[in-house]
């Protein structure tokens, strides 16, 4: 199990992502190149799981993107529940020059969905954009697809680094951005109480504990203590 070394300083959020996609899409090199910068032309699969962390910094937040490969379990079709367990996000990966990988789409979006939170922040991934003249599935295409099943689209190389960074930011920050919106969606419900009264109307209190006037029930001058 690969990882990459942490220097001590501490992470506002972990978020763990899951590669996957058919055997032979470059997942592992577009993992090596977004980590570590490298690129292994003869790389072979090797059975496990392996994960490399990367820190980024948004909006002056420290992320620490813990990303999963499959390790060659794909060609067996031996990806497992606990591979998905405690995705926030996925890079669904195929490859251009190869029609079969992209027909696979369906299948491990299905795998997904079955194995981990339904809104798990998904980038479809066309790599090996650097084999122009073998390509077999375009661009248009794959937009279109993307959209249908509501994901994101980029192309990559592994080989030549195009957009590889870019396919991981694009996920991570997603993820920041839908996990704010539940943090700020939070506060703002923090800062209200809601009180209970007769007749099914409610009084909302403000940060400052005072009711807001429009929700306020008018006072019955007919009513009597007893």
């Amino acid at each position: 199990m690969a990882t990459r070394e942490d220097d001590g300083q501490t992470e506002d959020y972990l978020f763990k992502i899951v590669l996957i996609g058919d055997s032979a899409v470059g997942k592992s090199n577009l993992l090596a190149r977004f980590a570590r910068d490298e690129f292994y032309p003869n790389s072979k699969s090797t059975i496990g799981v392996e994960f490399q962390t990367q820190k980024m910094d948004i909006d002056g937040k420290g992320i620490k993107a813990q990303i999963w490969d499959t390790a060659g379990q794909e060609r067996f079709r031996a990806v497992t529940s606990a591979y998905y367990r405690g995705a926030v996000g996925a890079l669904l990966v195929y490859d251009i020059s190869r029609r079969q990988t992209f027909e696979s789409i369906g299948r491990w979006l299905n795998e997904l969905h079955i194995h981990s939170d339904m809104n798990v922040v998904t980038v479809l991934v066309g790599n090996k954009m650097d084999l122009k003249d073998t390509r077999e599935v375009t661009t248009a295409e794959a937009k279109s697809v993307a959209e249908e099943q509501g994901l994101f689209f980029i192309e990559t190389s592994a080989l030549d680094s195009s957009n590889v960074v870019a396919a991981f930011k694009m996920v991570v920050e997603e993820i920041y951005r839908i996990l704010s919106r539940k943090v700020i969606a939070s506060q703002e419900l923090e800062k209200q109480d809601t009180l209970w009264v007769g007749n099914g109307k409610t009084v909302v209190l403000q940060g400052d504990g005072k009711p807001a006037s429009d929700n306020v029930p008018p006072r019955n001058p007919g009513c009597c203590s007893y």
